[in-house]
């Protein structure tokens, strides 16, 4: 169940366009190191989150392709707000789940659900189509860098 990284985006405060990195420093506890949840500035910020998953977003790339195939709505990696494209890997399987993205340790806590937000910003009718497969919410237990290309890899379960 391995998968790739093949997107990083970052945004610096809520609404702004999400920006292509080829790195970024993942941090425990925080998010990525230049978005706006990292810095306390997303849209959702203030918002409680049960249960985490607000320090990184994720999305597989063939999610955004059905997405153009089925429904004929183009949406760019850019554009989805999550800050994590991925290929090769089925994120919900990883609810529950400790993996690694590069040299972090992160661990997997809910579905990141599409909000009117989204479409708002989009202009673009996504919500309904993406139910149930627009990504994954996840803490980052151990920091570390992400890198395009690092491979997503879960983490065994211990033998206890």
């Amino acid at each position: 169940m391995n998968g790739v990284v093949v997107g990083i985006f970052i945004a610096d405060s809520a609404g702004r366009p999400m920006s292509p990195v080829s790195e970024t420093r993942a941090v425990a506890g925080r998010g990525l190191d230049g978005d706006r949840y990292y810095a306390g500035t997303g849209h959702y910020s203030n918002a409680p989150s049960p249960g985490g998953g607000r320090g990184l977003t994720l999305i597989e790339n063939e999610v955004l392709d059905s997405l153009a195939a089925e429904h004929r709505i183009a949406l760019a990696p850019s554009e989805c707000r999550r800050n994590i494209v991925t290929r090769g890997v089925r994120l919900l399987d990883l609810i529950g789940k400790q993996f690694r993205i590069g040299d972090a340790l992160c661990k997997g806590v809910r579905i990141c659900e599409p909000c009117l937000y989204l479409e708002r910003l989009t202009s673009k009718r996504v919500s309904e189509p993406l139910i149930h497969r627009a990504g994954l919410r996840a803490d980052i237990l151990e920091g570390g860098l992400v890198r395009l290309g690092d491979s997503i890899e879960v983490r065994e379960a211990d033998p206890s």
